[in-house]
């Protein structure tokens, strides 16, 4: 290596230490209990760790009675193992997204160990910090997805890249877990990012052509072997058809007839809505690059992160399906960047981030609490009858535990924001502990009304009124997604079938409010309709076959 690390003039001290392990605590634990699955992605999650519980078949995931094979089972499996310790204390749903805070924990584990690795000492910190502190994460860390798991898998795989050039074994370990772990929560991705980053690093930079970096790959592919081989084994000796399902359906020959049809619109996706999902991380990391353009050729801690962000945001951008919650892998390296800017950005562009996040964020929280007072005073604003109408029926109640919560959030942020001194530091802190802070208002104050409309709960409890008990089977249009068909099961025991599978004397047909029957009057009576509160786009309407 020839590019030496400068000492940080302000180690961590124990209570900083305890504060910031505080403060990541704090944003991993908030949301992920208290609140019913949300669609899509919370919802048919949960629908998958569900029917595991329900079927105890742990090879082939399943959703409300159907063969679910878009991804391998890890992330089902973790949610089954947390629902099935942890369910005597807690719903079977929040005892199951608290695998969502492990993967998530893992993540900022091997992120900040990467980031102390490439940059010193008491950089890794800041890499935890500043992943917290973008926008993309917040949502996305407490829903139960099977990207968090390939997240934590790509940080590991981080990890052992920046050990490559020295301690191969420990170097080849962890990439190979963080790559088995990645191929087994999202299939095929996580091996063709570790290959090319592998492949292009020694490709584009002499830094990197060296017999320990090439043994560390070689144990590294050992060591993801196993994740890569047994469960595909099983499954296909379970079953040849849903192995071809997963594997070609679902994966390689969707991702082949994508690229044959050439690059799209939604290509261009990620570069467009990166400047959002990674803020304030993204500019931060830009300024990096360009301070150190010109060394860059010595900086093979930028070299690390650089080629990985690119690598990523090519290949990601290839992919069939193209989704915001994909980006989510970008925002490591982008993190790993940005942190190496905490020596060089002047004074006066931290101040200026620093008072940004300040008041953005105390006005937020202004107008949370003002906003949950006026919901519950019932007084009569415009934004107050604006959040009611928006939840139609949605009471609110005084609930003292989430109250004192909030209240002690915001007491404690005001103490972070008035202590610490000026600096970028500062600046770092002062917006992840912000984004915690109206993150923490929003899962307390605000948890009641979000989840009054965002919940499924009360709908189904009031289709499954309705249904006859001597019915056959019912049916579904196509509509219905994975994870309404999941919630269906989970609070109703409902199960459908596609339409026209079976001769079923029920069918169930989702569209919006305002759209005409779907079902022939002349055949079929409405026996039920509904939806959820306040919900103006999916509307439902449960047929019964007239028999003649």
């Amino acid at each position: 290596m020839y590019y030496i690390k400068p000492t940080d003039p302000h180690p961590i001290t124990p209570a900083k230490a305890v504060m910031l392990g505080a403060l990541c605590l704090a944003w991993l634990m908030t949301g992920l209990i208290g609140h019913d699955p949300w669609k899509p992605e919370d919802a048919y999650s949960f629908g998958v760790i569900y029917s595991m519980l329900q079927s105890g078949d742990y090879l082939v995931p399943t959703l409300a009675g159907e063969t679910f094979m878009t991804n391998p089972p890890l992330y089902y499996w973790t949610g089954t193992l947390f629902a099935k310790l942890l369910s005597p204390l807690l719903p079977l749903h929040d005892a199951a997204r608290l695998a969502s805070g492990l993967y998530s924990a893992l993540t900022l584990l091997f992120l900040g160990l990467t980031g102390r690795k490439l940059y010193g000492e008491n950089r890794g910190w800041a890499a935890a910090i500043t992943l917290i502190g973008c926008l993309g994460m917040l949502a996305r860390a407490h829903q139960m997805i099977t990207d968090l798991p390939l997240l934590a898998g790509i940080a590991m795989m981080l990890y052992g890249f920046s050990h490559s050039q020295e301690r191969q074994l420990r170097a080849g370990v962890w990439m190979g877990i963080g790559v088995g772990i990645g191929f087994m929560s999202k299939g095929f991705i996580s091996p063709v990012l570790f290959l090319l980053i592998a492949a292009l690093l020694p490709a584009l930079f002499h830094n990197w052509r060296l017999r320990s970096y090439t043994y560390s790959i070689a144990i590294a592919l050992l060591c993801a072997l196993p994740w890569l081989t047994l469960w595909p084994y099983l499954l296909h000796e379970h079953s040849a058809k849903l192995f071809s399902d997963w594997a070609w359906s679902n994966n390689v020959g969707n991702w082949l007839k994508f690229i044959r049809e050439g690059p799209n619109k939604d290509a261009w996706y990620y570069l467009k809505n990166l400047p959002w999902l990674a803020w304030p991380a993204l500019p931060l990391a830009a300024w990096a690059v360009w301070r150190e353009r010109k060394r860059l050729g010595q900086r093979d801690d930028l070299q690390l992160p650089l080629v990985s962000f690119f690598v990523m945001l090519i290949i990601l951008s290839l992919v069939p399906n193209i989704k915001e919650v994909y980006a989510l892998p970008m925002l490591l390296p982008i993190a790993l960047l940005a942190t190496s800017s905490l020596s060089m950005l002047k004074r006066g562009a931290a101040n200026a981030l620093d008072w940004f996040g300040l008041m953005t964020f105390a006005l937020l929280a202004i107008a949370l609490w003002w906003g949950w007072a006026g919901l519950l005073l019932d007084n009569h604003a415009k934004i107050t009858l604006w959040l009611k109408d928006y939840q139609p029926g949605f009471e609110p109640v005084f609930q003292t535990t989430p109250v004192i919560i909030a209240v002690i959030a915001t007491l404690l942020w005001l103490a972070l924001v008035w202590r610490v001194g000026r600096s970028m530091r500062r600046a770092i802190v002062n917006w992840a502990s912000g984004i915690t802070l109206i993150w923490i208002l929003a899962m307390t104050l605000w948890l009641p009304w979000l989840d009054s409309g965002k919940s499924y709960r009360s709908m189904v409890v009031s289709l499954k009124s309705a249904i006859p008990e001597n019915a056959n089977c019912i049916a579904r249009n196509r509509s219905l997604g994975d994870g309404q068909r999941a919630m269906l099961y989970y609070f109703g025991n409902i199960t459908t079938q596609r339409d026209r599978e079976r001769v079923c004397e029920l069918r169930l047909i989702q569209g919006d409010k305002l759209s005409r029957p779907l079902m022939d009057e002349s055949r079929y009576e409405k026996i039920w309709e509904g939806s959820r509160k306040g919900d103006k786009n999916e509307h439902y309407r449960l047929y019964r076959e007239i028999k003649k």
